[in-house]
Parts: structure tokens; sequence; C-alpha cells
């Protein structure tokens, strides 16, 4: 029998919540923290949804039965730009359907320009603990065995290939020109945006109507460059929620309107690389756009649960 993972924090967490909105039922403190570190920016629903009390009777889906063979390897754009210090990592084996648009180039972010697009959703449903809960868990390579028996789990699992990979991808130094941090609470990730660009930010997620589904998308008219200047922070596969954010030099951002073939819109984050100089000839974009180092701009579309952050 597999069984399912059923943290040891979460009895803790459950108490903590109903202490907690005992006396006041409006805001957790993830929340009252967001307000006083950023009280002009508005919480994207992608990561307020993640703030809100794990229901005790919940199980985690980070299961042995619910982790398939696609979750072993990282959120795609996160992985892009390690890949470039990295390319032995895995970016060349992630399977990806010849008529999905992966990477484009510039030249083609234009209205009317149709692309074969899906907008995954992390596979991994964990929400943020509150930070005192997350700072008292070990998450390092060498403590793995200690948060693998917080956790119970078995160190032969697929749970623990994916936790293993993703402290390493946390762990490992960051590629020519990027600022980058692993935020394990919506506090620290909020620390890590504010001591990088101050408390005078916007955080703009994707705002898409159909998640996981495969369809013809539509350029439209109104493309919009947010900045040159950005963080971006994607969801990781953990059990519970760490985002792995970073500033890379060399890129811009686009807020992009989309139609599908079936009507339903979207607006969606495009990441555009402008100097491809320092990465390795390898990288999976290169194989797909065939084109080399130091060559045109490469974009990509970013995940639904990820977002950016742009200083005003």
């Amino acid at each position: 029998m597999v069984a399912h993972m059923e943290f040891h924090l979460l009895p803790i967490f459950v108490i903590f919540c109903f202490v907690l909105t005992g006396s006041d039922a409006s805001l957790l403190p993830a929340e009252i923290y967001w307000q006083a570190m950023l009280p002009n920016t508005p919480m994207p629903k992608a990561l307020h949804q993640l703030v809100q009390p794990v229901n005790a009777g919940n199980k985690s889906t980070f299961s042995e039965l619910e982790v398939d063979a696609r979750l072993l390897e990282s959120p795609l754009e996160a992985r892009i730009d390690y890949a470039l210090a990295y390319p032995d990592q895995g970016i060349e084996e992630i399977t990806i359907a010849n008529s999905t648009t992966v990477f484009f180039l510039f030249d083609d972010l234009l209205p009317g320009k149709k692309m074969m697009l899906v907008f995954t959703k992390s596979a991994s449903d964990s929400n943020f603990l509150p930070r005192k809960i997350a700072e008292a868990i070990p998450f390092s390579s060498n403590k793995f065995l200690e948060i693998l028996d917080y956790f119970s789990i078995k160190p032969a699992s697929k749970q623990s290939q994916i936790m293993k990979q993703t402290i390493e991808e946390c762990e490992a130094p960051g590629v020519k020109g990027e600022d980058k941090y692993c935020a394990t609470s919506l506090e620290s990730l909020v620390d890590f945006v504010v001591g990088r660009f101050g408390k005078e930010v916007q955080a703009f997620p994707n705002d898409v109507k159909e998640e996981d589904k495969k369809q013809k998308y539509t350029i439209l008219k109104k493309i919009k460059m947010m900045g040159d200047n950005q963080i971006v922070c994607h969801k990781t596969r953990y059990p519970y929620a760490v985002f792995y954010c970073h500033i890379i030099m060399a890129t811009k951002v686009y807020l992009v309107p989309l139609v599908g073939d079936n009507g339903s819109k979207a607006k969606a984050l495009v990441v555009c690389h402008t100097n491809t100089s320092s990465w390795n000839p390898r990288h999976f974009a290169f194989q797909v756009l065939k084109v080399k180092p130091g060559g045109p701009p490469i974009c990509h579309f970013l995940n639904t649960d990820s977002v950016v952050w742009i200083p005003n």
C-alpha cells in the first residue's frame, strides 16, 4: 500500500490558524506581513490561494499515487536559465510535443501570430507554511535524510527524487548575471523582492481562463512591455510551497493578450532573453529554433503559478 504523506506539521498548522482566526478572522499572518511590507501592491490570486489554511482532513497531493513521470522535471521555465550553466541536468530530456510552442523568437511576438500553447499549473497543490514553521524545517542537501524523515518520505521514492532535485537547484550557483533565491514562505519571498526593488512594486501573474489545456492561441493587439528589470518567481515541486525567484540580466517581460480557438481569453506573461551569447550551445532552445548563442532574442511563456515583479 502506498501511503499518502500526512505532514507532521499539519496539526500544528491547523491549531495555529484556529487560534489566529479566533482573534482575527479576516487576515492570516502572511497577509498582514504582505500589507505591512507592500501596502500598495495587491496580492495576486496565485499567491493568495497558497496562504490559506490547510484543513485537518486534507492530504497532500505530493504522494506516490499522484507523482507521474513528468513531475520529475522541474517547471520548464524555471529550468531554462538554470540549463545555461548546467546543460546536462535534463532540459534536453523534457518531453515536449512537437506541435506545442515552448520557445520562440522575438520577431514572432506579433499580433495575429498563432501558437499552440498549454498554460500549465504546478502539479503540486502545496500551500505556504507559516514562516516560523517553514524556518524550523531544514532545507539543505546535507540534511536531506532528516527532511525525508520529517515528511515520512522513503529515500527511494519518486517524491524523494523530486525534493532532492528542487533543493539542489536552489543551492546551485546562479548563472552569469543571475541573482537567485528560493523562498520557503511568503514572507521570505516578500523580503527578497523588497530587498531588491523596495516596497513600491507591482506583482503580475498570468490571467488564463483555461489551464492545462493545449489549444491554438492568436496573439492580439496591445502587447505591453512591462520592463527590463524584473524578478520572476516560479513555484517548484515540494511538499510545501517553495518559489524559485531570480533576476536575470538582459531580459524583458511582456504582457501578451491572447484568444484561443474556442474563444477563451488570456493575458500571458512572456520573458524574452535579449543576450544569449553566454548560453550553452546545447541549450534546448537552440535545438528547437535552429539558432546559435548570441543570435536573435529568444522568448518563452510562463506557467500560471509564476509571478513577475516590476519596480514602480
